[in-house]
């Protein structure tokens, strides 16, 4: 971390965030008002009629809180079911070269929880597990929809914190379909067609069959081909994660170039970071949108400064090899892309919801998976996930702005609405959520026979696999420490339960939120209003953020990377 070339990347990656959301943000409000115009518009008019007599909606529909809910959650069990059928009778449908037989009951639960869920946890190869029909229509169609319902959440909350007086959050099946046809398809096949340019793979051939080399005394491959750079694209954008090969973003086929790398690692935060100034932008004060975005980007930096602090210390073990700590930690990183972008793409990946890869986090430092674990924990709130990041940031200001009332001897303000004992109980209920369910789950894993059998090491490090493993799941990340065996039917059932409770228990209390910020009527800011934008604002929201993240999983992480840490320094190795 101290070359010139690693600040250089890391001030392009921040510049180049900052100069795209405002211009997406405001494109986004445009996708989200139904009667927006977009460029898009003469095009996608027709096809958004169709949609819309399909689903038997209008434009102007608008529902309630509750409707809005049981839209949410309909929508999602059908699309589950939908991907659940695909991957058991795969073997029955079309596009499938390498004859792949079926997906086991237990393990196409997991997988099509995993991406109903946008968490793309996957306990499988997908080039030996899966046809290129159920990675299409099972896995990238599901990645549009997850991605669109967070969305379409985060939007139903802005127009709650946004409206006065009213009993409706606009119609989720009208949010959905624009959102999906003006913003994630055309963005996605921009990304697509680039990473196509760069080297990523699109075509259905079968897998490619090479004869043994006696010159260069290499054995017969099988090399696998596919559908690559449409499923890539939008598994940065939509914070999905979920990879067409088994290494994914690792994977030349995945991630060819130095450049393609940067632009996906980009991806991850676009649009989330649009969606940050659309909250300014559509209550009347973007300068709380734009406060909202620092306090997320100095987490994120910090964040990346400590995880690249640490690989490029490297570890002791390797050093007592040869190994100068000049080289820092090379193990389980792409050579293509060294420590830097290895570690900038593992921040990012754990700080938003998307879980792609492009290293192996099970071989990064002690210190280095703490705070990749840690990202996770705060609520994946530092831009996050498409939408998820948004209504999980705006649970941390309602409880920050909780606290601030409490100093000042006031009933707490956040942007002209009053916040009450439901509104403090629903932020609450998701905070709460969260925790007791990776505490709960990794506590079961570490008392059941079948969860310690996951963890293919002892001591410290094995128990932050499973640590690791329901933090992924509950924060619907999906990345893992690849050491545990998770394909098993204890894990696939135990994580999917997981990744349902982490998306749902969520949603639920936010849109409860969303209504019933709704209904309120503002009030006018005086002096005794706390400010909910500068300095002061950022500090006491980043405060709360890491209070409330370290008092609920400090004792867990001292038990697992903090442990293995001091005992790595004293020489303990398992």
């Amino acid at each position: 971390m101290n070359q010139p070339e690693a600040w250089l990347q890391i001030g392009l990656f921040v510049a180049v965030l900052a100069a795209a959301i405002k211009p997406l943000g405001l494109y986004l409000g445009r996708v989200l008002d139904p009667h927006g115009r977009t460029l898009l518009s003469p095009i996608l008019r027709p096809l958004e009629e169709l949609s819309f007599r399909l689903l038997g909606v209008q434009r102007d529909d608008e529902t309630t809180a509750s409707r809005f809910t049981c839209s949410v959650l309909l929508f999602s069990a059908i699309t589950a079911l939908f991907t659940y059928g695909v991957l058991r009778y795969q073997h029955l449908l079309p596009l499938n070269p390498e004859h792949l037989g079926p997906v086991n009951p237990a393990l196409a639960f997991n997988t099509a929880v995993s991406f109903c869920t946008n968490t793309d946890w996957q306990s499988y190869a997908g080039e030996s597990t899966l046809s290129y029909f159920s990675q299409l229509v099972g896995l990238t169609l599901h990645q549009f929809t997850s991605a669109g319902v967070g969305i379409c959440v985060a939007a139903a909350l802005v127009r709650g914190l946004a409206r006065s007086e009213s009993r409706t959050l606009g119609c989720f099946w009208v949010d959905l379909v624009r959102v999906t046809h003006h913003l994630l398809l055309p963005v996605s096949l921009l990304l697509a067609v680039f990473l196509v340019s760069q080297g990523t793979l699109q075509n259905f051939q079968p897998y490619l069959e090479v004869p043994a080399s006696e010159s260069t005394l290499l054995p017969a491959q099988r090399i696998a081909q596919g559908p690559m750079a449409s499923q890539v694209a939008i598994k940065m954008l939509g914070t999905n994660g979920g990879g067409f090969m088994n290494a994914n973003a690792a994977h030349p086929y995945e991630n060819a170039t130095p450049l393609s790398n940067f632009v996906q690692t980009l991806a991850i935060f676009l649009i989330g970071g649009a969606l940050v100034y659309h909250l300014g932008h559509a209550t009347g004060n973007p300068r709380h949108g734009w406060t909202v975005w620092v306090t997320m980007m100095l987490l994120f930096l910090a964040a990346l400064v400590a995880c690249g602090w640490a690989e490029s210390r490297g570890i002791a073990s390797h050093q007592a090899l040869g190994i100068t700590p000049s080289d820092g930690n090379l193990e389980g990183k792409e050579m293509r892309f060294g420590i830097l972008s290895s570690s900038l793409f593992a921040v990012t990946t754990t700080a938003a919801s998307c879980g792609a890869v492009n290293a192996m986090h099970d071989s990064f430092t002690a210190l280095g998976g703490l705070v990749l674990l840690f990202n996770m924990q705060l609520g994946e709130i530092v831009v996050g996930g498409v939408g998820s990041g948004l209504y999980g940031m705006v649970v941390f200001i309602i409880v920050a702005v909780f606290i601030a009332g409490l100093m000042v001897g006031r009933t707490p303000e956040y942007l002209g609405k009053k916040i009450e004992a439901f509104e403090i109980k629903m932020a609450m209920l998701v905070l709460l959520a969260s925790s007791v369910c990776i505490l709960g789950f990794t506590t079961w894993a570490c008392l059941a026979e079948a969860g310690r059998a996951g963890p293919n090491d002892q001591g410290p490090h094995g128990f932050t696999e499973m640590l690791y493993a329901f933090t992924s799941a509950t924060a619907n990340n999906g990345s893992a420490f690849a050491g545990l065996n998770a394909n098993t039917g204890w894990y696939n059932t135990t994580l999917g339960l997981a990744m349902l409770a982490g998306r749902f228990l969520g949603i639920i209390p936010v849109l409860a939120l969303a209504g019933s910020l709704a209904l309120k009527r503002p009030i006018a800011a005086s002096s005794g209003s706390f400010p909910v934008s500068g300095t002061l604002f950022a500090v006491l929201l980043a405060g709360t953020i890491l209070l409330v993240g370290a008092l609920s999983f400090l004792p867990p992480l001292a038990l697992g990377p903090i442990l293995e840490h001091f005992q790595a320094s004293h020489g303990v190795q398992y």
